[in-house]
């Protein structure tokens, strides 16, 4: 299926888009075909200087604007969002891949988080201590300054929606720089956002190369606060560019979300809901569940009712309103998971269902692996794609030690019907959020972050918005 690829590729500079202009461009790729469809250009450090110059000016003024007339903008922002919806959600599914259903509803939850802000900043409240009489030392909450944020191609309207809107309800500027993959939809998202009234030198976006855009803006004594969603490698290294300058960050990294599952459970509804869940974006996402450890109870027919349902998992186009399953993002995404797969096979790990890459495009079938060996290096290693690795449990104590075991802690889920056990599941599992009988667990008003090597801080929620504020103690005598 054909769809015209309507998108305007800029950079927003101090109020101004601007063109390729001798700048370098990097090749935007359709990854259901792996054709180029368009060039980017990207940022030089000429345009980066003028940016930070610009942020610092937008700072003096939006954290000064009233925060009724800051959440106004953010509200009629949320409003452009839904009305530009379709033309955002058909830029996402064919610069990132995934269905057109799935597109839809990112670009639906993104302008949630716009609304959810808009609100959320009135209630930034400080406190008044108890003082003798005469006195007064009070607690106040403020911007922390111009902020950079680095964004990912998996969600890529989401996640940027998701630091651009609390950043701004606290009275921040944003430098924004999102991924170069997906720059149409992200492109997209900014114009609602300056549509809506934020003033042009308050958010900026940037795209170019990843290393020298992250190292400029960072060292930038300007930049006061970094937020950043991607992969531990690279958050690592971010935040040892930020403790040059003892900057403010806040890091959401990767995850190897474990799944456990009880012999108490309802298995088929279980079922129903872990299949699509695991082949939801071709599995890239940061809390998609990925080991599954199952109670031996019932094992053999959790593995044989999962590999059913993966064979009925439709993967194709994702404009084919038929497809359940797009391709990968880029061209380096199949052969990462070929690899992982060829290891599994060979340290015993049996293939129930795909296990093989399509012949165009970046696609690869959805995946279920059964009995993995905790030798094979996809137990270890975050796949990012669509494989289910599934093993077996004895006892509760087993399934939390193999739960817990990876230094990595984002997401964790459990289905059980035992009250008494969920309740101790919520307390065991080292995770930053746990779904039990659910996965909805990224929601405007909930935090979301990790624990251990999958990162610190939160977004969402008030949570989101304190991690761009500071905290101000002014005592009185």
């Amino acid at each position: 299926m054909t769809h015209s690829y309507d998108a305007d590729l800029n950079l927003f500079i101090n109020g101004s888009w601007r063109t390729g202009e001798g700048r370098d461009e990097h090749a935007v790729v359709n990854p259901a075909t792996g054709a180029a469809i368009a060039g980017l250009p990207l940022a030089t450090p000429a345009d980066l200087e003028e940016a930070l110059a610009a942020s610092a000016q937008g700072f003096a003024i939006w954290s000064k604007t009233d925060v009724e007339a800051r959440g106004a903008i953010l509200r009629k922002a949320a409003g452009l969002i839904r009305d530009r919806a379709e033309h955002i959600a058909t830029l996402l599914t064919t610069e990132q891949g995934k269905p057109l259903v799935e597109a839809r509803g990112e670009v639906a939850s993104s302008a949630a988080l716009f609304d959810y802000y808009a609100e959320e900043a009135k209630r930034a409240y400080g406190r008044v201590l108890v003082r003798p009489t005469g006195q007064r030392s009070m607690v106040i909450k403020q911007p922390v300054g111009p902020t950079a944020t680095f964004t990912p191609w998996n969600f890529p309207v989401y996640l940027m929606a998701k630091k651009l809107s609390a950043a701004l309800a606290a009275g921040c500027s944003v430098i924004a720089k999102p991924p170069e993959e997906t720059p149409g939809c992200t492109s997209a998202l900014m114009r609602c956002v300056i549509d809506a009234g934020v003033p042009a030198n308050v958010a900026q976006l940037v795209y170019g190369v990843p290393d020298m855009v992250s190292r400029h803006l960072i060292a930038s004594p300007i930049i006061r606060k970094i937020s950043f969603t991607g992969s531990i490698p690279v958050g690592k290294h971010l935040m040892r560019l930020a403790a040059d300058g003892a900057k403010r960050i806040t890091m959401e990294l990767g995850g190897h979300a474990p799944v456990l599952i009880f012999d108490d459970c309802d298995l088929d509804k279980t079922l129903d809901m872990v299949v699509p869940q695991k082949f939801r974006n071709a599995g890239q996402v940061c809390v998609s569940p990925t080991r599954f450890y199952v109670q031996q109870g019932v094992y053999d027919r959790f593995v044989a009712g999962f590999a059913e349902r993966t064979h009925k998992v439709s993967v194709g186009d994702g404009f084919n309103p038929d497809t359940n399953m797009g391709p990968l993002a880029n061209a380096r995404r199949p052969d990462a998971i070929e690899a992982l797969v060829e290891d599994a096979k060979t340290k015993g790990a049996r293939v129930l269902a795909g296990g093989a890459r399509g012949n165009k495009g970046y696609f690869y079938q959805p995946t279920v692996l059964a009995d993995v060996p905790l030798e094979a290096n996809v137990m270890s290693n975050e796949p990012f794609g669509p494989l289910a690795l599934i093993r077996p449990f004895g006892s509760f104590d087993e399934a939390i030690e193999q739960a817990n075991r990876l230094p990595y802690g984002l997401a964790a889920f459990a289905f059980t019907e035992n009250g008494r056990q969920a309740n101790q599941l919520g307390d065991a599992l080292e995770s930053g959020m746990v779904g039990i009988n659910t996965f909805a667990i990224s929601v405007p008003d909930a935090p979301f972050g990790g624990v251990k090597e999958s990162g610190f801080g939160s977004e969402g929620g008030p949570e989101g918005l304190d991690s761009y504020l500071v905290t101000k103690a002014i005592h009185q005598a």
